[in-house]
Order: structure tokens, then sequence, then C-alpha cells
């Protein structure tokens, strides 16, 4: 652990490295850790090794990775390359599937790019041929492994500052009582009473609302996005 001094510590101790939700302030008070260079920096280094310890990556990680990458510091990049070399999500499959590239596309926030690939990498988990269809049915969900999606969750979820990803959707699902219409309205898949139109009438940015990322075959009908909401790897939140 590095030695850290009062001011800075007063900081650190303002911000709850593991909680969930992600908060405006919390960024701040990050980026002011961040300015108290070498020591703010040094500390934030020691969080992630810390966390990395006991297998454990949260939202706020994300924010620090995203910081720290672009630090032009030997060391810290050296940390980062041998700690993390593939990226701040471990990329867990049970079928060995690579999410290498999709964790670089959302780590650079390239949210259309990844939404793409979220949909190809399903398609390979549901061992669909490509050249048949693109998309699943819902008979398709129930094969899905657990850990293949709660790792991409966790990818789109650590990325976005807790914004996307799967069980966000699963989240605001609960708290509409499972209804589709009212789900689409919150997560604005529907404006106006008019699905939107893909790709351009979806928003490919952190200025979307919550749950708005990743799609998924939301014009196929309600089988497919219930069956994948009500998925076992989501049982949690129940």
């Amino acid at each position: 652990m590095h030695r850290i001094d009062i001011k800075l510590q007063t900081l650190l101790q303002q911000i709850d490295f593991r909680s969930i939700d992600i908060t405006q302030k919390q960024i701040e008070l990050i980026q002011e850790v961040s300015n108290s260079q070498p020591e703010g920096l040094n500390a934030l280094v020691d969080i992630l090794y810390e966390h990395r310890k006991d297998s454990l990556v949260f939202p706020l990680d994300g924010v620090i990775y995203e910081k720290l990458i672009h630090v032009p510091n030997p060391e810290i990049q050296e940390f980062l390359r041998v700690n993390f070399s593939l990226g701040i999500v471990p990329l867990k499959s049970e079928k060995n599937i690579d999410y290498t590239q999709l964790q670089q596309l959302l780590l650079k926030k390239n949210f259309l790019q990844a939404d793409i690939l979220t949909q190809q990498k399903l398609c390979e988990l549901a061992s669909i041929n490509a050249q048949t269809r693109s998309w699943l049915y819902f008979t398709d969900i129930l094969n899905l492994p657990t850990q293949d999606l709660q790792t991409i969750d966790n990818l789109w979820r650590i990325h976005s500052h807790n914004r996307f990803g799967f069980s966000i959707q699963k989240q605001i699902w609960n708290t509409v009582n499972k209804n589709r219409e009212k789900l689409f309205h919150r997560i604005q898949w529907i404006v106006n009473k008019d699905l939107c139109r893909y790709p351009q009438e979806f928003t490919w940015d952190l200025s979307a609302p919550p749950g708005h990322l990743p799609l998924f075959n939301q014009l196929r009908g309600t089988q497919v996005l219930t069956f994948l909401l009500s998925h076992k790897a989501w049982q949690t939140l129940e």
C-alpha cells in the first residue's frame, strides 16, 4: 500500500468504492483524487489491486481503470498490463467464447458496435449458425449459460457507469411489474407511442436512460425478451 496524506485520505473516505450505483459526485471525487499526483493515482491503483485480490469488480472500478489507462506513467501501465491484460472485467465463459473485442468496444464507449457484437455473441452462445439467422428465438434463451450472460452484463455495466446491461433492464422490469410497454417507455425504446427505429432513433452514449442498452430483439415479439429477463442469471434480483 502507498502512503497518503490527510487531505487525500479525507477524499478517499468520501467515496464508497464498492457501491453499485454511481453518482456524478463520486466521479468528481475520483477526478479530484487522481489530480493529487502521484499519491492519488497510487491510491487508485491500490484500490484496484485490493479488489482484484478478492476477485471482485465494481462499477467504480471501471471509472478508475478508464482513468488510469490514459496516465503516462510506466509503473501504472505495467501494473495494468500485468493485472488486467484483457481489461477490468474477468472474461469468464462456459463455452470458451472470447469477449475481448466486446470489452474493448465498451471501453471506448463504442456502444453501437458493442451492441451489434453482443447480439453476435449471444447467437454464438446459442450455437446458431450465422448464415442461417442472426437472432434468437425464446427457445434459444433457455440454454444460454449463466456465466456468459453475467460476463456480458458485467461488461456493459462496468463500462457504462452501471447504466446499461441486462440486469439493469431486469431491475426496471421488476419495478414496472413486468409490463412490456411500461418497460419500453422507461428505457425509451418507445417514444411518443412509437417503437424507435434502429439505429438512428436509439441513443448510443451515456446520455441514454438507464437500461436503454443493449438492445434485444424487441421487434420480434415479447417472448424472447421475457425469457431473457426471466433467466436464472438474474435470479438474485427477484
